[in-house]
């Protein structure tokens, strides 16, 4: 499969790894140009192109930026692209600690629809909820003990079916967890958020958790990675 990934940071940079030892052909931009991801292309063999390029080389595109910089992606990075590219949206939001006041989640928009307000397509919030790390050297075989799963959400089924089984490929069990006025259950603060639960666990959570807007969770929500990349 074509992969295209906006966003070289921590997850960007570990999916960019990761689908590229699966044996997919990954294209992946950032925000200073093809020219610095040279050492991520020699190390895993992907393509840098610009975001242009990479929103147009895959049947799936991984837009993973700080939420705040979401904004700043060219008006027309989609134009054109046909309307059956899943976009995969893998942002949080932290106003506190690094991308200001968004009035739009802030007013009760979950931060994927926000997003797909900005961008103008339909996104699938996955890859959001687990660490970096973790998601480079945890997967593990279907059925493995302590197997880590991971929510999926978005409106478009087939989409959904798309990003679920890329969850399954790299090693972790992928939960549906419903439209993505529902993400907001797998953002932080949440109890599924940065927690490593198994299947069953990811199920409780998402069920258990509680929609809350305080600014207080907002200070000290996990991040994962560091406030520096953690998209």
């Amino acid at each position: 499969m074509k992969i295209g990934i906006i966003g070289a940071g921590q997850i960007g940079g570990t999916l960019t790894r990761r689908f590229r030892a699966l044996g997919h052909e990954v294209f992946v931009a950032n925000s200073r140009g093809p020219e610095t991801l040279a050492k991520l292309a020699k190390e895993t063999g992907a393509t840098p192109v610009s975001a242009k390029e990479a929103a147009r080389s895959g049947a799936v595109v991984v837009v993973t930026i700080q939420e705040g910089r979401i904004p700043e992606l060219p008006a027309d990075l989609f134009k054109g692209v046909p309307a059956d590219v899943v976009v995969v949206d893998t942002g949080n939001y932290y106003p506190r600690q690094r991308d200001g006041r968004i009035d739009g989640i802030e007013k009760g928009l979950t931060e994927s629809r926000w997003v797909e307000q900005k961008i103008g397509r339909k996104v699938v919030k996955a890859f959001n909820n687990i660490y970096a790390k973790h998601l480079l050297e945890l997967g593990r075989p279907a059925g493995a003990p302590g197997r880590i799963a991971l929510p999926v959400s978005s409106d478009d089924a087939a989409a959904k079916t798309v990003v679920l089984k890329l969850v399954e490929a790299l090693g972790f069990d992928g939960i549906d967890a419903g439209g993505l006025d529902e993400s907001w259950r797998q953002q932080p603060g949440t109890p599924v958020y940065c927690t490593d639960l198994n299947a069953e666990g990811v199920r409780r959570a998402l069920k258990e958790a509680k929609q809350e807007r305080q600014p207080e969770w907002r200070a000290t929500a996990k991040s994962p990675g560091s406030f520096t990349a953690p998209a």
